[in-house]
């Protein structure tokens, strides 16, 4: 016997087999899965490169905050250490002092002072007749016996001009001084030279 269905019910299988609407379409598995792997692989570049510029930085160090030191001259036509404001000089012999003189410290910085004079540029740097002995640059030529031995002051180590109009030429008896002495200590009545030039022959300040 033929079975007859009503004709309602063939509409709605008919209906039933129509395709799925595009958006639903669209989000499948095989979509999603393409978008997730694309996030990795991103998360894991970003990731990458992260990793490589902290290596980078524990290899060659962080980058130098400020200049390095830099020589200038001095009011006092002396070697000095400039500032990094790039206007300040001061005397060499004020670095590492315990002073921060420079407006931001830099004259005072662990790196530069550490290890002193081997921490030092070879600018504020002068050596004694003894190997083991050193003075500022700025104290070389200055009249006064820093090294203990006068050879910041006398050749062959060292080679300076002749006495300045303040001073007067004469060896000195004195330990703090060497070729010349102040010629403020003239005709004080006290002896500052061997040949007491400077009592009998200096004419005074």
């Amino acid at each position: 016997m033929k079975k007859i269905f009503p004709q309602g019910d063939g509409n709605a299988a008919a209906a039933g087999s129509k395709a799925l609407p595009r958006r639903q379409a669209d989000q499948s598995p095989f979509c999603c899965s393409c978008r997730g792997a694309c996030l990795s692989a991103f998360l894991m570049l970003l990731l990458a490169t992260l990793a490589a510029l902290i290596a980078l930085v524990a290899i060659l160090g962080p980058p130098p905050r400020t200049p390095g030191a830099q020589p200038c001259v001095t009011q006092m036509n002396r070697t000095g250490f400039l500032c990094h404001d790039r206007r300040s000089c001061i005397p060499a012999s004020r670095v590492c002092d315990g002073i921060h003189t420079c407006a931001h410290g830099e004259d005072e910085e662990e790196a530069l002072c550490r290890d002193m004079p081997q921490s030092f540029p070879g600018f504020l740097v002068a050596h004694c007749g003894d190997p083991a002995s050193w003075i500022y640059s700025d104290q070389k030529c200055d009249g006064i016996n820093n090294c203990g031995d006068c050879s910041d002051e006398l050749s062959p180590v060292t080679v300076c001009p002749p006495c300045g109009p303040g001073w007067w030429r004469c060896p000195s008896t004195v330990f703090k001084y060497c070729s010349c002495i102040p010629r403020s200590l003239c005709r004080d009545h006290v002896q500052h030279c061997s040949d007491w030039s400077d009592e009998y022959s200096c004419p005074g300040p």
